[in-house]
């Protein structure tokens, strides 16, 4: 089983909806995928509540009980877990990298975004865990996420070589629990979505599909 962990200092970096877009893909893809919605806010379980199809499931709970969570989550089969955290550079969210095999962290880019990031990634690099920055809802045909990136490279911060732009898709379809790879499929969010799962696979060593996995197994 692999985890994803969405971790971010600042509100409204847009983790929940990279969440819910990263754990349905891998969903549609034919994964057992699960998300683990540790904010007190619950934007994700909500979703989930609204959301009419089988997958993925959505558990919101404490904190303290992310151990215990990802146990069962396993113990249920799951191949990846993706978590949610709540707003804050604090202890649960240090158990969150520890736990994780790939850290996230969404920010906009914008100054104050941009700026915010340092104790996420300082974080993570006390959980020696892989973070990678992924901007997300950037202006779309604008220099500023190009220039956004460069900064971030330049004070030492690994970016994620898809970026997500701000798209009506995000918001329209999460209002009654579905996704933009479901809303408009093969509109533009959708493709940056599967851009952004197909790396993050790649990074966590998992295959894109359960049977290409299988395949391999049957090769070896």
């Amino acid at each position: 089983m692999k985890v994803i962990a969405l971790i971010s200092q600042k509100g409204g970096a847009g983790k929940s909806t990279l969440a819910i877009h990263i754990a349905t893909c891998a969903h549609l893809n034919g994964y057992r995928t699960a998300i683990i919605d540790l904010d007190p806010q619950a934007t994700a379980r909500r979703w989930g509540d609204r959301r009419e199809a089988d997958g993925p499931e959505v558990v919101s709970d404490h904190a303290s009980r992310l151990a215990a969570l990802l146990e069962a989550a396993k113990a249920n089969g799951a191949d990846l877990v993706v978590v949610d955290t709540a707003p804050n550079a604090d202890q649960a969210a240090l158990n969150a990298a520890r736990a994780a095999d790939l850290v996230l962290i969404p920010c906009r880019p914008a100054a104050f975004d941009l700026e915010a990031i340092e104790a996420t990634r300082d974080l993570a690099a006390i959980a020696r865990k892989p973070a990678w920055v992924v901007l997300n809802a950037a202006p779309a045909r604008s220099r500023i996420t190009a220039e956004a990136q460069a900064k971030l490279e330049k004070d030492g911060a690994a970016c994620a070589p898809v970026s997500i732009c701000q798209r009506v898709a995000f918001s329209h379809s999460v209002i009654d629990g579905r996704t933009a790879l479901e809303f408009e499929p093969e509109g533009r969010a959708a493709g940056e979505v599967q851009q952004l799962y197909t790396w993050a696979c790649g990074q966590i060593g998992m295959s894109t599909r359960p049977h290409a996995k299988r395949k391999e197994k049957q090769q070896a």
